[in-house]
Formats: structure tokens, sequence, C-alpha cells
């Protein structure tokens, strides 16, 4: 049954059902119309409170079922910008709604991946951002799912990450590795956008260029998480493994943060993301790994986005206030006062009295004037601009105070919301417990109900067992009057057998109803316990809820209280700002009233001196007319000088003079440097007449050197051949007329602006060429370059020695491939002690160069290297002419040795090179040993290279030698056949050949001798030191440490004449 105190609750609870499914209906429009406006083919960028609008949905359903309902209707694959939208609400949606927003989205994994697929596919700009937005979203999505702890947003704390990370070394290098692959997806979308926006004509202004940029705005938050995410791991993965292991983590890691700082800067000067959000800047190098310490300066980037109702939207507030004192208005009054005409100290003072001037005292006290107003001017404008700053700085504080407070405001609307949300869930918990509640009265009255049905069935129950007794009774009674008649027996009978079967029958039913009892009633007991517990839990549950509503309510009362207390400081502080800029706007007023006062008396001051300037003018022009006499006086002077020179040209006195060619040059070298002066001295009058001190000073040298340029030119020619003679005394002529004729064009204003020197210039450097000409020839290098020279040659001997040692060995592989027996023998022995002189003459050439460097040391002082060497001329090139006879012989010996290894030479050519090498070697010790100290130990060990070098000649020749016996097949001799006459007959052909041959040789010495002689006309040396003999005394000054001299062998001697045998010529005949 029914009473009548549960009506109420029964309405009560139809009410707030009907409630619910209103407020469900609002909440879906709202949520439709949200996701529509976000959502949409426009191409416009994502309005914020439409964003906002879906967040907050997700939060009241704690999911996006709301979301992805409406979102699966949308034709996605019908246009790129629905989709590029629908990534950047998802990404949004992912990042700040509710928690399990991420296991909703995941359901839709596969949609989403489906989605990327197609646009990449097709041609289309916001078809491949969709294509990497998707892949982005899957990625985020995997990331989170298989990492719980860590929030889509990536907002976590550093204890957080080391937990995710945990202690084993391989989750953590995974975990790096798939960071990498989230900050990759994250890099790639933002720099497609980037490098879109790049090549298309849109900015970051225009609603296309905002559509493909505001989701770049979540990826600056993501990547900022990332990156201090992967600066952590990879210092913990560098704690615990080696460097080496890690190279490519450490490469990726520099590639991305390269692209993300080049992306941070890009962002950071579009002028959209400079009021949407606050970029970090990051560091100029990225961390160094390898060492521990660097992660103490690691510092976290973090972005940061103001709170802005409608960012999309431009805000009717100007942050940027009006300046209080208008800088361009105050200069045009300046400009734009017109100068008093009217002197205010002749119309206070009356005209100068008895002749005597005072204006000079009064300009320059109105000077002083104006410049103490100028300071004064300055000072204002410094405060004011102190002011302005304090004032701004004032306002900037208020406005983040405002904002901050705003901010406050929005964060209570969000509580409150969020308090809201949880006082309506309270309700609905209320409800289901009214509506338990009722349910327990209904469980009640059945339970009651029940009660009196087994009181019932019990009374039934007795009333069977006595039915059953009674019965009992009359059986007995019938059996006693069946015992008493015989006539009723059937009768008896068959009743006794009804009343049997009745019996049997109401005994099972009162069984099987007694069993159902029992089973109803425990099944009732039950129900009963559950029930009671059910109470007693929503009993619990209602006192809890009871409490939370308390406390909601407190809270919503202490809400409201601060936000009465905020609306009443944000009044305040209203009120002060206003005041403060009515204290600005004063201030202004009262600097433009002193600004319009100082514009007045500046404007007095500048037509004095203007009148000023004026006499400036008359004083410049005098200035420029005295300089132009000064010059003129300058031109007559350098006339005056060079016609001295020409006149002695033809003066008999001077034919005896002369000079050197050296001194010629030097002096036709400082004549062009002098020429150059006056044309740079010309150009700087021509700019400013004003100063004519450069170009007088140019021409008083220019006069000077040309006119000793001329005397010295011909002087010269007096001791030169006839043709250059001829030649130079014409160039000081015509270099004397050219100067003449340019001091010319200096004398009129006319012709000044073109007056050139070059003519003179070009006559100075033919004269330079004769002199040049006119040296000695031995003088061809020049002794600034004779340092070099003896560096570079003694660098290529060692390189030609060096260059010989490696085509021996060459050769001596060769040979042993291509000759066998005793050729492979004296080929071996040839050439190995062709390699041993080689090797003495790189010692030697090594230890000449340290005692060079011994001598350069020791002589020059504080000179240089190559003063050294140009000061010492004739020992360096001496120096240079044996090492590269050195080179040169070396280079001949390899060439002669290969030659007689494959028998196209002789083997004199290698006698002869060795004794070559002998000598040059002789000539370079004997030229380093001249400047070298006595006790100098480099010297000493110079001479034993020396020694060296003679012996290992002396083996060569003895080796070729050797091998040539060796080689040559000696017929002998044998004189036993022939007759007296045939052996006299011999006797004078063989001395025929011998004289023949003597003649010979003392021709080829003869040739010698002159090809000495020529080799050393050729080198400079004097013919005094050549002998004068045949050339074959010949030996160079400085040999005295070469080997001794060597005879000559026998068969280059002049034979003795043969003697008349001491025998009778009468036993020829017996």
């Amino acid at each position: 049954m029914n009473s009548i105190k549960q009506v109420p609750t029964r309405v009560r609870s139809k009410r707030t059902e009907a409630n619910l499914g209103a407020e469900r209906e609002h909440f879906d429009k709202k949520q439709l119309s949200s996701i529509s406006k976000a959502i949409n083919s426009t191409e416009t960028p994502v309005k914020e409170k439409h964003a906002r609008r879906i967040i907050l949905g997700t939060h009241r359903e704690k999911g996006a079922f709301t979301f992805w309902s409406y979102a699966l209707g949308f034709p996605l694959a019908s246009s790129s910008i629905l989709s590029w939208k629908f990534c950047h609400v998802l990404h949004k949606v992912l990042r700040d709604g509710h928690r399990n927003v991420l296991q909703d989205c995941t359901r839709h994994h596969s949609s989403i991946v489906e989605i990327g697929k197609l646009w990449s596919s097709l041609h289309d700009r916001y078809g491949q951002l969709v294509a990497l937005y998707t892949k982005l979203l899957c990625t985020k999505m995997e990331f989170h799912v298989k990492h719980a702890d860590i929030p889509p947003n990536l907002e976590v704390s550093d204890e957080v990450l080391e937990r995710v990370a945990g202690t084993d070394i391989n989750n953590v290098f995974q975990l790096t590795v798939e960071v990498f692959d989230y900050m990759d997806a994250e890099l790639r979308l933002a720099e497609t956008v980037i490098r879109q926006l790049n090549t298309s004509i849109a900015i970051s202004t225009l609603t296309s260029g905002q559509c493909r940029l505001s989701p770049l705005i979540q990826v600056i938050q993501d990547c900022s998480h990332l990156y201090h995410f992967t600066v952590k791991l990879l210092f913990k993965l560098h704690a615990c493994l080696p460097a080496d292991t890690l190279q490519g983590h450490r490469d990726r890691f520099h590639d991305q943060f390269h692209s993300l700082k080049t992306f941070f800067n890009k962002a950071r000067d579009m002028m959209f993301f400079k009021r949407m959000i606050q970029i970090p800047k990051l560091p100029d190098s990225p961390p160094n790994f390898l060492h521990a310490a660097s992660l103490a300066k690691h510092v976290k980037p973090v972005v940061v986005i103001p709170d802005d109702d409608e960012p999309e939207q431009p805000d009717d507030d100007d942050d940027d206030p009006e300046p209080l004192i208008d800088i361009s208005s105050a200069s045009t009054s300046m400009a734009e006062a017109p100068p008093q005409q009217v002197d205010i100290f002749d119309r206070a003072f009356g005209p100068p009295n008895g002749g005597f001037d005072d204006r000079d005292l009064q300009i320059d006290s109105l000077k002083r004037d104006l410049e103490s107003l100028r300071a004064e001017l300055e000072r204002v404008k410094a405060e004011a601009q102190r002011y302005i700053t304090q004032l701004k700085s004032q306002i900037n504080s208020l406005e983040a105070e405002l904002e901050e407070q705003r901010a406050q405001k929005q964060r209570a609307l969000v509580e409150n919301e969020q308090l809201r949300m949880e006082l309506e869930a309270t309700r609905r918990r209320n409800a289901e417990h009214e509506s338990l509640q009722a349910t327990f009265i209904e469980a009640d009255q059945r339970s009651q109900a029940t009660e009196q049905r087994y009181n019932k069935l019990k009374e039934k129950h007795t009333e069977l067992v006595a039915s059953h007794a009674e019965l009992l009774r009359r059986s007995a009674d019938t059996v006693k009057m069946l015992s008493a008649t015989q006539q009723t027996q059937e009768e008896v009978e068959r009743t006794k057998n009804q009343l049997s079967f009745e019996m049997d029958r109401i005994k099972q039913d009162s069984d099987m109803k007694l069993e159902e009892q029992k089973f109803e009633m425990e099944k009732l007991r039950r129900e009963l316990e559950e029930k009671m517990a059910e109470i007693m839990r929503v009993r619990a549950t209602l006192q809890t809820s009871e409490k939370t509503t308390d406390q909601v309510n407190s809270s919503m009362s202490a809400l409201q209280a601060e936000k009465e207390r905020l609306m009443r400081s944000v009044s305040e502080k209203e009120a002060e700002l206003s005041s403060l800029r009515q204290s600005a706007q004063l201030q202004q007023s009262s600097l433009q009233q002193e600004r319009e006062k100082s514009s007045r008396e500046l404007g007095e001051l500048q037509g004095k001196l203007q009148e000023k300037a004026g006499q400036e003018g008359q004083l410049k022009q005098k200035l420029l007319a005295e300089q132009f006499a000064l010059l003129q006086g300058t031109v007559v002077e350098a006339e005056s000088i060079i016609q001295d020179a020409v006149a002695k040209l033809d003066d008999p006195l001077h034919i005896r003079c002369t000079s050197s060619p050296d001194y010629l040059i030097s002096r036709a070298e400082a004549a062009l440097g002098s020429v150059d002066k006056v044309k740079t001295g010309h150009a700087d009058y021509l700019r400013n007449m004003g100063d004519a001190g450069g170009l007088v000073r140019a021409l008083t040298q220019f006069s000077h050197l040309t006119a000793d340029t001329i005397i010295n030119g011909s002087a010269t020619a007096h001791m030169a051949p006839t043709d250059h003679a001829d030649r130079l005394t014409e160039n000081c002529k015509g270099c004397a007329t050219e100067s003449l004729q340019f001091l010319q064009d200096l004398k009129s204003k006319i012709s000044l602006q073109r007056a050139d020197p070059a003519s003179i210039r070009i006559v100075i450097q033919r004269i330079l060429h004769l002199g040049q000409e006119l040296r000695p020839k031995g003088m061809d290098i020049r002794q600034d370059e004779l340092g070099d020279l003896v560096e570079k040659e003694m660098a290529s001997t060692s390189a030609a020695i060096e260059e010989a040692v490696r085509r021996i060995n060459e050769m001596m592989n060769q040979a042993r491939k291509d000759t066998t027996g005793i050729k492979l023998e004296v080929n071996e022995g040839i050439l190995k002690s062709c390699t041993e002189l080689m090797e003495a003459i790189r010692m030697l050439i090594i230890a000449s160069t340290e005692l060079q460097k011994e001598i350069v040391d020791d002589g020059r002082g504080a000179a240089t290297i190559k003063e050294f060497y140009a000061k010492n001329s004739r020992w360096t090139e001496g120096l240079i002419s044996a090492a590269k006879a050195v080179g040169w012989g070396a280079t001949e010996m390899v060439e002669s040795a290969d030659k007689v290894v494959l028998h196209t030479g002789k083997y004199e050519e290698l006698i002869v090179c060795s004794h070559e090498i002998a000598a040059s070697t002789a000539q370079l010790v004997a030229a380093s040993k001249v400047k070298a100290g006595r006790n100098s130990k480099r010297l000493t060990v110079l001479q034993q290279a020396s020694r060296r070098v003679n012996e290992m000649a002396a083996n060569v020749v003895a080796s070729t030698k050797t091998g040539q016996d060796n080689l040559e097949e000696k017929d002998t001799m044998d004189f036993s056949g022939l007759s007296l006459i045939r052996l006299k007959k011999e006797e004078m052909e063989s001395q025929v050949k011998v004289l023949e041959l003597e003649s010979h040789l003392e021709n080829e010495r003869v040739r010698l001798g002159e090809l000495r002689r020529k080799h050393y006309e050729l080198a400079g040396a004097p013919l005094e030191q050549l002998s004068e003999g045949n050339g074959d005394s010949f030996s160079l000054p400085h040999s005295a440490n070469m080997s001794p001299k060597h005879t000559k062998p026998a068969l280059l001697r002049k034979p003795q004449l043969a003697q008349k045998p001491n025998m009778s010529p009468k036993s020829l005949y017996k």
C-alpha cells in the first residue's frame, strides 16, 4: 500500500528528472553550437571562447563523448581546412580537457590515422599540414597512453618524471627515444607551417595566416616541456652510460635544439604571437652533457599565456598611453616661430654710442643665456621623461595588477562553475538517495505484507494439523464401527480408502506448503537484511552529502566575499589610476607652457645668430682669399726650384757630376710618393678651399724631390751608355715640362679644377724604369728576397735529395727483378754506394741548415732574418749557388745511375757526378764556415758530415770502377806469335794512338778550362780566382776542407818515350 507521506517524494523526484533532462538538452545544444562554430571550413582561426566551452563541457561530463558524437558527423574528407581546425580543437581538448578525454580519443585512433593518410596522398597545402598534424596527435595519444603518469599537457614535476623513467637504464633510454620522436613530430609540423607561411603572401595579421599559426601555440607549449624532459633524461643517461654510446642521442638533440631555437626566434618576431603568448628564450649553445655540473645551469623554459577573454578580437583599451609631451608639435612650433626682426637691446638701450659697438658682448651673453636655457630645457625634458616613465611604470604595474585580478576573477569563475557542477552532482546524489529511501519504504511494506502472509499460512497450517488429528480420531472411530457392524463393511472400506487417500493428499499439500513457506521466509529474510544494509549506506551517504553541501555553501560564501573584496580593490585601483592620469595631464600642461616660453626666447636669439652667421660668411670669404694667395706663393716658389734644376741640365759645370742608378731609383720613388701626396692635397683643397695647408706642404716636398730627381737623372746619364743617357735626359726635361705645366694650372681658379699630376707620374715612372735598367746585372734579385730564396733553395735541395733516394730505391728493386748473377751484384753495389752518398748529403744539408740558423741568430742582432741576408748579400748568393749545385748534382747522379743500370750510360758519367757532388758540398761547407764561429759545435758536425760525403763519393767511384772491371772482358796480351818487325809495327801504332789520345785530351782540357771560366763569369766570381793554366789545377779559394787532390790516372798521364832495346843488330838476324 502507498501512504500519503510517499507522494511528495515521488513528485520531487519527477521534477528533478525533468530539470536534469532540460539541463542536459541545454548542455548538448551549447556544445553543438560551440563545436560547429569552432570547426568549420572558413579559413579563420578557432575562437578561444568556443574552444573554452568545449573544454569545459569535457570537464562537466567527465569525458569527450559529446564532442566525438558530434565530431564524427563532420565531412572531414571533403575539406582540408575543416580537418585542420578539427585537429586544432582536438589538440586543445587533449591538452586542457578532462583526464578521461585521452581514453575517449584513443578509441578513435584509427579514424584519425585514416584522415591523415587521406590528406597525405592529396596535393593540398592544408592537406599536407593535416597529415603532419594527425601524426602528431597519434604520437601524443600513444605516448600518454603508455605513460599514464604524464598528462597530455605535459605539466609534471621533475619528481614525477624521475618516477616515470625509473631506475632501469633501458627504460630511461627508451623513454628518451620516445620523447625525441614526440619532439620531431612537433617540430615537423611547426617548420612546415612556417615554410608555407613564408612562401605564401599571407602574413600573421591576416586571418588566413592566423588560421595556420594558431595551432602553433599548443606546439610551443608542448616543445618547452619536451625540451626540459630531454635535457633531464640525457643528463641521467650520461651519468650511467659512456659518452660514446650516447653520441647519436647528442647529435639528435643538437639538431632538435637548433631547429627549436630557430622556430622560437621566428615565432617571437611575428606580431600574432607577441600578443598571444610569451615565448621563452633558449640558451645560445646546447647544454654540455659531458659535464655533469652543466645541469645546474639549465633553466626550464616557461611559456606564459596572458589571460584574455577574446584574443582574436581587438581590444578597445589601448595599452600604450598617449605621450604626455608632444615633441613633434613642440619642434614644429619652434621651427614655425618667426624670428624677431627688432633687436631687443637696441630697443632697450638705443643705438651704439660714440662708435663703440658692444654687440659682441651682447651676443656672447645671449649665447650663454641660450646655452643655459638649452640646458634647462634638456633638464625639464629629462625630468618630464622621467615622470612619464614613472607614470608608465605605475600604469603598467596597475594594469598588471588589474590583469592579475582579472585572472583571479576568471579562476574564481571557473572554480564557481566547478562548485556549481559539484553542487548539481550532490543534488543528483540527494535525489538518488530519496529514490533509494522510497525503495526502502516499499521494501519495508513488502516485508510487512510478507510477514502477514506468513502468519496467515501459519494459521492455516495449524488448522490443517488440527483437522488431521480430527481425521485420525474419526478413522479410529470408524474402525471401531467396522468391527461392530459387518453390513456396512464395504461402505466403511470405501470410506476408509477415501479418507486415507484424502489424508495422504492433505499431508503432502501441507508438507509442500510448509517447504514453500520456509523458502519464502528465508528469501524475505535475506532481502530484508540487504535492504537494511543498503539503508545504512544511504543514510551514511546522505550525511556525507549534507556535510559536503554545507562545505560548498561555506566556500561559496567565502568566494562571494573574496569576489566583493576584489571588486572593491579594482575600483580603488581605477580611482588611483584616474588620479595619476590627472596629475600627469597637469604636469603635461605645465611642461607645454615652459616649452612655449623657451621657444619664444629661442626665436629671439636665432635672429642674432643669423646676423653673426653673415659676419662669419664674410670672414670665410676673406680666409679663402688668403689661402689662395698662400697657394700662389707656394706655386711660384716651386716653379723657381724646378726651373733652377732644369737650368743645371745645360750647365757645363754639371757635366762632371755623376750619380749611381740606385740613388736615382731612391729619388724617383720618393718623387712618386710626393706626387701621390700632391694629388691627395689637391683633392682635399677642392673639397675645402678654406684649408690649403695640406696642398702647400705637398707642393713644397714635390718641388724639392722632383728637382732632385731631375738633377740626379742628368748626373746618372753622364755615366750611362749613349742610348740610355739620351732617353734619361729627355725624360728629365719632360718631367720638368709636365711639372711646370701642372704648377701653371694651379695659378688660376678656372684651371685649378682640371689640374692633374698624372702625366708627371708617368714621366717619373719612366725615369725609374731607366734607372732599374742601368743597375748591374748581379742586382736582379732584390736584397729583401735573398732570405726567402735561401730558404727555398735549401728546401728544394732537401727535396731533391729525398727524391733521389726514392728513385735509387726504385731502381734497386727493379734491378733485382730484371738482372741476376754478376750484373745484379754490380748494380746493387753501385746503387747501395749511391744511396749511402745521398744519405750523407742529406745529413750535410741538415747540418748546414742548423749552422745557418745559428749564424743568423748570432749575427743579425735586432735586425730580421731577411735584413741579415740582405746585408750579407755576397755570402748569401754564394750559399744559394752551392745549394743549387748540390741539388743539381744529386739529380744528375740519379740519371747517370739509371743509365748505368740499364746499360745505356757510361761508368765515367757516374764518377764525374760523384766528383761534382763532392766539390759542390765542399763549396757549401766553405760558404757556411765563413760566417761560423770558431768554437761552434754545429760547425764541427758540418765538417764531419763533409768528410762523410767525401768518403761516400770515393766509395761510389770505387764501386763503379770495380763493377766496370768485373763486367769488362780483358783480352790476355799474348805477343809470343809476333815477329820483331810485327812487334815494332804494333808499338808504333800504339804510340800513334797514344799521341792522338793525348792531343784529344789536351783539347778537352782546354775546353774544360774555358767552360769553367765561363761558368764562374756567369756565377759572378772574379776572374782573378781562375788559374793561369788550362784549368787542371783550378780550385775554389775555400776548398781547404776538400779531399786531397787526385792524381791523374795512368791512362791519362803522358807516357814516357820508349827506349831502344840494348841489343846488337847482328843478333836480330841470326
